[in-house]
């Protein structure tokens, strides 16, 4: 495994829009192999026709795009030496039924001609024997219409017949099968518990089990990184690759925790209602006609976003949290994810993005504002829209809340926050705010340091600390009782507009 050029794919099937946890997986595994110097492919796994979903497929690479983790071979990022690298253009090829026949001449699967109604049957029969897990195995498998139980001259007739059967892996009776998982270590099944897997379906069409196996082969995948769902099918596809004889082309295996919902208790589900997105972009889901809201349309930043992601079930074995695409490729291993679930944090979630807002120069949040002010019909100088963004960006977690934060730097106040008129507003409080204005009228230069120590001097002839009158002047000037730093939203709104509107706010407050 050591001299296999590292060679890792994100194979989603096209039923749906990509949940989180599916760009987990992809990210873990474009971070490992970009790391080491190898291949990340996109595989779209289209086996199950009855399940396909129009523009999933497009919604897939899309979201990988917008993530800024792009494979460099595969659907919708250019053909490489494997391609097609759709499963249902694969099957034109032969290649499955190829493999799944090596099987059959090995003798380590067989055809099975049960209708459904004998599936059901044998289900009921083993659920009246009180066994807790029915499934085709190597016992029930001996009471079945199968190629094991029939004889060869019964089997070609059937065959030649056309009759409808699929094919099924033969799993040995009471056996340990041992495989090691990057993350878990060694896992040890016995056989059991494993059931005799369809391996190709009665239209001819492979199931998972075969086709990621046989595509895997073929595109020299070195790394195979699903969620640990897939954990209890892991040794049914182990004794594919041996019984193949291509245990060396084996990939090492790594199950990802489960995203776990807030309270820790399940898995994260698509319609979890922590007000947080599931997915990464807008998704209409056409077979239940639901919409679901993306992270990149709740105007979550893609690098926010990522980085929410790889913490997920991993950690870098330092404190550091905030980490840069580049950052994350470097400090990435298998070895530092978890086994146990990951809890998702919606208000961490958040926080990521804060910590992304506040990297953002005043300029690129100035860019992103200015759809929401021209909605607003605010026309302003770039320099000041600039300096707005970087009084109330300490605050946001988006840019979307700057205008419910910030929109009094361009529109004055009509209304003042009534708890604070009550509490602070009296004759002693509204002469002190004439006296400020006064004193501001006759400022000279008008900058934050200036108007700060105007404003203290003012409250000390008066008498008064200017604890007692600054939210008061702050609700004057703004309308509400919080906000940016008091004195540089001063100096921004500037001398004749702070007057103006505190005067307005003398007139208007009784």
């Amino acid at each position: 495994m050591e001299n296999k050029r590292v060679r890792l794919r994100f194979a989603p099937s096209p039923t749906g829009g990509l949940h989180m946890g599916g760009v987990r997986t992809a990210l873990f595994s474009y971070l490992y192999a970009k790391k080491h110097g190898g291949d990340f492919i996109l595989r779209i796994e289209d086996t199950d026709q009855t399940r396909y979903v129009n523009g999933a497929e497009e919604y897939i690479i899309a979201a990988l795009k917008w993530c800024g983790i792009e494979p460099n071979e595969g659907v919708g990022f250019g053909d490489g030496p494997h391609a097609p690298y759709r499963q249902s253009e694969r099957k034109e090829l032969g290649i499955y039924a190829k493999y799944a026949k090596q099987l059959i001449d090995s003798g380590n699967a067989y055809y099975a001609f049960d209708t459904s109604e004998e599936l059901d049957a044998m289900r009921k029969r083993l659920e009246a024997a009180k066994v807790v897990a029915p499934q085709y195995n190597s016992v029930s498998r001996q009471n079945m219409r199968n190629s094991l139980t029939l004889s060869e001259d019964e089997v070609k007739k059937l065959l030649d017949a056309g009759t409808p059967h699929v094919v099924r892996l033969k799993v040995p009776r009471n056996e340990e099968i041992r495989f090691h998982d990057i993350i878990r270590g060694w896992v040890v099944v016995n056989s059991t518990q494993v059931d005799d897997k369809v391996l190709l379906k009665s239209d001819g069409m492979p199931t998972y089990h075969l086709a990621h196996i046989v595509d895997d082969i073929e595109m020299e995948v070195s790394h195979a990184v699903r969620g640990e769902e897939w954990l209890p099918s892991a040794p049914s596809h182990v004794l594919i690759y041996r019984y193949l004889g291509m245990e060396d082309k084996m990939p090492q295996f790594a199950h990802l925790p489960l995203i776990l919902k807030t309270d820790g208790n399940g898995k994260l589900s698509k319609r979890d209602k922590s007000g947080i997105p599931m997915f990464p972009l807008d998704w209409f889901d056409e077979r239940t006609n639901e919409s679901y809201v993306g992270y990149r349309e709740s105007g979550f930043f893609p690098e926010a976003f990522v980085n929410m992601l790889a913490m997920l079930g991993w950690n870098p074995g330092t404190t550091q949290e905030i980490f840069s695409l580049d950052e994350l490729v470097q400090a990435f291993s298998f070895e530092r994810v978890n086994k146990s679930g990951a809890k998702f944090d919606p208000e961490k979630t958040k926080w990521f993005n804060q910590q992304y807002l506040r990297m953002k120069s005043d300029a690129e949040l100035a860019t992103l504002f200015a759809p929401i002010l021209k909605e607003h019909n605010i026309v302003a100088e770039t320099k000041f829209v600039e300096e707005v963004c970087k009084l109330v960006k300490e605050k946001a977690h988006f840019v979307s809340e700057f205008w419910a934060n910030g929109s009094y730097f361009f529109i004055a106040p009509i209304t003042y926050d009534a708890d604070v008129i009550k509490k602070r507003w009296n004759e002693q409080s509204a002469a002190f705010i004439k006296e400020v204005t006064e004193a501001f009228k006759n400022l000279n230069t008008f900058t934050t340091a200036e108007t700060e120590a105007t404003f203290k001097a003012t409250a000390e002839k008066l008498g008064m600390g200017p604890g007692q009158v600054m939210q008061l002047f702050r609700v004057c000037l703004s309308g509400v009782g919080g906000g940016p730093v008091l004195f540089e939203m001063v100096e921004l709104l500037g001398k004749d507009e702070v007057v103006k509107r505190l005067e307005t706010a003398t007139n208007s407050i009784k």
